[in-house]
């Protein structure tokens, strides 16, 4: 496997995308509060801003913001996913989680608004919501409260803002 190396930018802007090792699960969905305590317990320990979240079932994209001089993300993802993991799985049961995962600098205000969208929008996409302020485990709410969309933003006849970006069509099945 080869050994990726990971850029590291103090108190950098991060997009993430993590996986369930099973890609037909809907363990963070089922599962949110275990998910949002363990969320919550992480950045207590370990600070970092959450600019945009949305879990679906069987994977989550975000875009955090780290403390000025911290570069340490792949601590805080240990950590958060350890939490869920223990609060959620038997003991000794294998890890939910794929063991990778995809992380990417954020560079300019685009590439930030790009991402953002792609977060918002990916409930869409995946066809588990006609609009993104009909999925329940988004930031998009907080972030019409903010200014930063208006509540209309796409419709079920919206194209993808961005389809050249993110992982292909997956439609997790439903329980």
């Amino acid at each position: 496997m080869p050994n990726y190396r990971r850029n590291r930018t103090p108190g950098g802007t991060y997009f993430f995308t993590i996986n369930l090792a099973n890609r037909n699960s809907d363990l963070l969905t089922r599962e949110i509060e275990a998910l949002r305590t363990a969320i919550r317990t992480t950045r207590h320990r370990a600070p970092f801003h959450i600019d945009a979240w949305v879990i679906l079932p069987d994977h989550m994209h975000c875009l955090w913001t780290l403390p000025e001089g911290d570069t340490d993300y792949a601590a805080r993802w240990r950590a958060l996913k350890t939490r869920f993991t223990k609060a959620t799985t038997q003991n000794f049961a294998p890890s939910p989680w794929q063991n990778r995962y995809w992380e990417h600098t954020i560079r300019t205000e685009n590439d930030y608004r790009a991402h953002m969208d792609y977060i918002h929008f990916n409930p869409v996409k995946h066809g588990l919501a006609p609009h993104p302020a009909a999925w329940p485990f988004s930031t998009f709410q907080k972030c019409v409260a903010q200014g930063l969309y208006d509540p209309t933003w796409s419709s079920p006849d919206t194209p993808d803002p961005h389809p050249e970006m993110g992982e292909p069509d997956h439609q997790p099945q439903q329980p």
